[in-house]
């Protein structure tokens, strides 16, 4: 039956893709990088003709992409989709696996759902439109994060993932931060290990992308677009500024602390609380989302295993005795799903992101607006479990947890 579901679901989005003639533009640029390792030419230099987009991934990342020259555009559209029909069904699986839910039985027809369904998230939606590689970036963290902590491959992966595009070494940051000192080092090695590569396969493009083209932010993209969900994206809307200073600076670094100072305290708390390292790696995702300067909506495809564990929230909140049953998993479940189908700031009239008016600066900044909201909600969450465990252990509790052992044991005799 989910299957059945899932291609139904594909073929009406098939449908529709063929319509609205995806451009795929971002396998294009990935082709032409690896085109330039392939003939020698100068990696990060080269522009795309037509398109006029430059490379923007370290020289390991285009050394990968080589193989995607030994096919026409035709044939590496259909490649691509599929690869990222399947990448997104091992998401979930991996998703499930990181949130321990739904009983085993059930996660291959919950990946198969995932599959099918997922593709109408805007995210995804767009992570295929482009073409792009964020589905298997996400599924490279997951399998590092879902491995035992004694496995001595514990951060191989992550490494690998950082070394594609820089972002998922802040995965590494959070293992480091909650104790888990190998598995931090091995991704910084294995990381190492890429950049060696890189430099040594392909040495001038390797110290022109270390020393110069990484700090220049204008070959990624411009800051106010709409696409930009990041801090300082929604900054540099709500101020209408190309450059938004030393506010946005300040927003980001404040995201930094607060959202990494959750997502450790989250992990560091799953003695006190159920899913805990799940929230904790949720929570570095978000954070990294919210402080990189330019995160596309494609890139919040974490919006699959954030969605994953807050429906797991929502049914254990459901399950409890209606006096003690809350809302508040039930309704941030909903409100997350509800933006990621919005498609909220393609509505925006302006779209080039200056000159946005107030009425809809909320919806130009729908993802980082929830991601700050998510992570309030968990950090309040954290902080109650954390206090209801000191308050099990002080003399006072366990005096009276001992009376009552106590008096029941002679109620006994």
């Amino acid at each position: 039956m989910a299957a059945l579901a899932a291609v139904v679901s594909l073929a009406i989005f098939a449908v529709l893709r063929h319509f609205q003639d995806f451009s795929m533009v971002d396998m294009i640029v990935y082709r032409a990088e690896g085109a330039a390792v392939a003939n020698h030419q100068n990696l990060y230099t080269m522009r795309v003709p037509g398109w006029d987009l430059a490379a923007t991934y370290p020289p390991f990342a285009a050394m990968l992409f080589v193989p995607s020259t030994w096919f026409d555009l035709t044939a590496l559209r259909v490649i691509v989709t599929l690869f990222n029909i399947g990448l997104l069904g091992l998401l979930g699986w991996l998703s499930f696996k990181l949130v321990g839910w739904p009983r085993r039985q059930h996660r291959l027809p919950g990946a198969l759902l995932v599959a099918g369904f997922g593709p109408w998230l805007e995210p995804v939606f767009t992570t295929i439109q482009y073409g792009q590689v964020n589905l298997g970036l996400a599924c490279l963290v997951l399998i590092d994060l879902t491995r035992p902590d004694r496995s001595k491959y514990k951060g191989v992966a992550i490494g690998i993932a950082a070394g594609l595009k820089l972002t998922p070494g802040l995965f590494a940051v959070y293992l480091l931060l909650t104790g888990r000192v190998r598995a931090a080092m091995v991704s910084a090695a294995s990381f190492a290990a890429t950049v060696l590569i890189g430099a040594v396969a392909l040495p001038g493009a390797s110290y022109g992308f270390w020393t110069k083209y990484l700090w220049d932010s204008s070959r990624v993209g411009v800051t106010e677009l709409v696409d930009n969900q990041s801090v300082r994206g929604a900054v540099a809307r709500l101020l209408s500024q190309h450059d938004p200073g030393t506010l946005a600076t300040a927003a980001g670094g404040l995201a930094l602390l607060g959202g990494l100072g959750v997502a450790v305290l989250a992990g560091r708390s799953d003695r006190m609380m159920r899913r805990a390292d799940a929230w904790g790696v949720l929570c570095t995702a978000l954070t990294a989302l919210l402080v990189s300067p330019i995160s596309w909506t494609h890139h919040y495809v974490w919006c699959v295993p954030l969605l994953i564990l807050l429906a797991a929230e929502a049914e254990s909140e459901w399950a409890r005795p209606a006096l003690q049953r809350g809302r508040t998993w039930r309704t941030l479940f909903a409100v997350t799903l509800l933006a990621f189908l919005s498609y909220a700031m393609w509505l925006v009239p302006q779209s080039g992101g200056l000159g946005v008016p107030w009425n809809w600066q909320a919806a130009s900044s729908i993802y980082p607006l929830l991601g700050v909201l998510v992570l309030a909600v968990v950090g309040r969450t954290v902080l109650t479990a954390r206090r209801a465990a000191a308050e099990r252990t002080t003399p006072a509790a366990l005096e009276s947890a001992e009376r009552d052992f106590l008096d029941d044991t002679l109620t006994t005799r």
